[in-house]
């Protein structure tokens, strides 16, 4: 017979190929370590784990959470537009100086222009921070940030911050805490390394956390910014975090369509072969090698149905195969007549996709639940319709006044903080500027966008 074959379609689904067609797909195959990935009883900051003798703290199941959640979102049509226009939102008109200012009983940020250390934020990639910073932490609620010392703090000069960069999360791991304490604070040390590949060419390099009380203390240092996540004692991990399994799903659904469209995932053809027939060929066989061994034997017959059927399945299968057909010859063995038979099944295709679509839309209303940003905002059709021009205008309201001020908080830390370094008596921070957006009829004609020849 044909060689039994399994053929992985998604993430978590497969196709295996028996004899002369394909009949069945499991759902719930999954690769190490992925099953347990959005599953709440595992806690891996429970005990360190020791690579090339030092003690990390494990990042996700099989201390790689940050590739996970990257190979999730590579494989999902839904999911990184949703985040990449989180990062659009959230980043408004970009990054402005601003002083904070208590009028009348209200709290008013007062956006200003200072020569030094807009000079100091252009001599290095503030830029590239900046939206690399906003993309790890959409991403995994968190972010590693690198600090430079001037050189010229080793010659007595005046020490200060020169630059910084962000370090992508899959090269970044906290040091397990000498007291075994568990909390984020005791971490003395974050390692840098291609984690990913257990740091096999790169080795491990260790960076001393940044000292916010003493910020020149280490000529390079690095620190972790972060959202806290309910229970957990290190790393964040992503409000959308619960939704990685429909996000999952979500992703299986085209390639199964795709798989049962090119190939099929069920049994299509019952084949009858009769058993005068191969009885026929088995004494045509010992004619020809009439020495042959009754194993020998097995082995040509083997050989012979393979050949046959692998005809059968060409001819079958694919969606190539318009006008398909297939001739077989009736004989008699002198009582009944020998006869082929293939006889199609019903494989209730149009339930079988009606379902998938089914799930599909569940999928896709957990993910974009889960991502947290309103249909509106998302460009998502809900029900057949897109949201109105008001509804997307609410939506927008409630996002900047509920949705912005932690992110920025949290992105803008470390500048925010080597500037309180640097210019300690400028009182300025960064932060995102954002228009008010008013509705159209609010708006004085002269000021609307026009069409223009």
């Amino acid at each position: 017979m044909i060689q039994d074959t399994y053929q992985k379609i998604g993430k978590n689904s497969a196709a295996i190929h028996a004899g002369g067609g394909v009949y069945a797909v499991s759902l719930n195959t999954s690769d190490a370590g992925w099953e347990n990935i959005a599953d709440s009883r595992v806690n891996w900051e429970a005990q360190p784990q020791n690579i090339r003798d030092k003690k990390i703290v494990p990042y996700g199941v099989n201390n790689n959470l940050p590739v996970m959640i990257r190979n999730i979102m590579d494989d999902n049509n839904l999911a990184p537009g949703i985040l990449e226009r989180e990062i659009g939102l959230l980043y408004g008109e970009g990054p402005q100086l601003y002083k904070v200012n208590y009028e009348g009983g209200q709290v008013v940020k007062e956006f200003v222009y200072d020569e030094e250390i807009w000079t100091w934020l252009k001599s290095w990639d503030y830029l590239r921070f900046i939206q690399m910073a906003m993309t790890e932490y959409k991403y995994l609620k968190g972010f590693f940030v690198r600090r430079y010392r001037n050189r010229g703090a080793r010659i007595g000069l005046k020490a200060s911050i020169a630059k910084m960069e962000v370090i992508p999360a899959t090269d970044c791991r906290l040091e397990w805490p000498e007291n075994n304490s568990r909390r984020l604070e005791d971490v003395k040390n974050i390692f840098t390394g291609d984690f990913e590949n257990n740091c096999q060419k790169t080795g491990i390099t260790a960076h001393p956390v940044h000292n916010r009380l003493a910020p020149y203390q280490y000529p390079v240092s690095m620190s972790y910014h972060n959202t806290y996540s309910f229970a957990r004692s290190f790393y964040s991990v992503p409000s959308y975090y619960g939704t990685l399994k429909w996000i999952m799903r979500s992703s299986d659904i085209p390639d199964i369509i795709k798989y049962l469209t090119e190939n099929g995932i069920s049994l299509a053809f019952h084949i009858h072969s009769p058993a005068g027939y191969w009885e026929q060929k088995e004494m045509k066989l010992r004619e020809i090698y009439p020495e042959i061994s009754e194993a020998e034997l097995a082995k040509k017959m083997e050989e012979l149905k393979d050949q046959l059927f692998e005809t059968i399945t060409r001819v079958l299968a694919g969606k190539k195969n318009a006008g398909k057909f297939i001739e077989t010859v009736d004989f008699y063995d002198g009582e009944m007549v020998q006869s082929w038979k293939i006889e199609p099944i019903d494989q209730k295709i149009k339930d079988f996709i009606e379902a998938q679509l089914k799930i599909s839309e569940k999928a896709d209303s957990a993910t974009t639940s889960g991502l947290g940003l309103h249909p509106s905002l998302s460009n998502i059709v809900v029900n057949g319709q897109l949201s109105s021009g008001s509804q997307m205008l609410y939506a927008l309201k409630l996002y900047l006044a509920s949705d912005v001020s932690i992110p920025q908080e949290v992105i803008f830390e470390p500048i925010n903080q080597a500037i309180e370094a640097n210019f300690p008596k400028k009182n300025i921070k960064v932060g995102f500027y954002h228009m008010v957006v008013m509705k159209e009829e609010n708006v004085n004609p002269e000021q609307r966008v026009v069409n223009t020849k």
